[in-house]
């Protein structure tokens, strides 16, 4: 068997044995450190005449009151998406929807440049790193944090720390208001 030694300021993990098995499980309880965000800069904001031409009725959010965090991984992926895409402009959109198990979802596409009404979002570092999102959206996840996450199922951008929600269902995607 091979052990190793621990040095003396690091105390083991509690050790529990799966009699089952016969073999020794060490439980590992390590303490996640925050994912890096910083709060994204707003390079754009909707003009009134943009709503009105785009026909949507929306309160528009001052841009010192835009309090989305942008993880800096999220922003690499951003900006190796516009690298790859070779478009500066490349960028996701993000956009609530009603539906879903709990009332709301997520729609998160790639897109090639700002539609009209849609704020510009970057990172204050890592550029090009496009985020577009319409007014009524933003609203409703002011605060969250967009980050880019990569597991064994998959890698996929995702809202994370939503401040309007108060539930939602185990993948993320659908949430409810509070």
């Amino acid at each position: 068997m091979l052990r190793c030694r621990m040095p003396s300021y690091v105390s083991p993990p509690p050790r529990r044995t799966n009699r089952l098995a016969g073999t020794h499980i060490r439980l590992l309880s390590a303490q996640v450190p925050p994912i890096p965000a910083s709060r994204a800069v707003v390079q754009i904001s909707p003009t009134p005449q943009e709503l009105e031409e785009a026909e949507m009725e929306a309160d528009l959010i001052p841009e010192d009151e835009v309090q989305l965090r942008l993880t800096d991984r999220a922003a690499e992926q951003l900006k190796s998406i516009s690298s790859r895409e070779g478009n500066s402009h490349a960028a996701i959109r993000i956009s609530v929807e009603s539906g879903g198990c709990h009332g709301f979802q997520y729609k998160i596409e790639l897109a090639t440049q700002r539609g009209p009404g849609d704020y510009h979002l970057i990172h204050p570092e890592v550029q090009p790193s496009n985020l577009y999102i319409d007014p009524i959206s933003l609203s409703m996840i002011n605060g969250s944090t967009v980050d880019f996450a990569t597991e064994l199922i998959g890698s996929s951008f995702r809202v994370v720390d939503n401040p309007h929600a108060k539930g939602g269902c185990g993948c993320g995607v659908s949430w409810e208001m509070k």
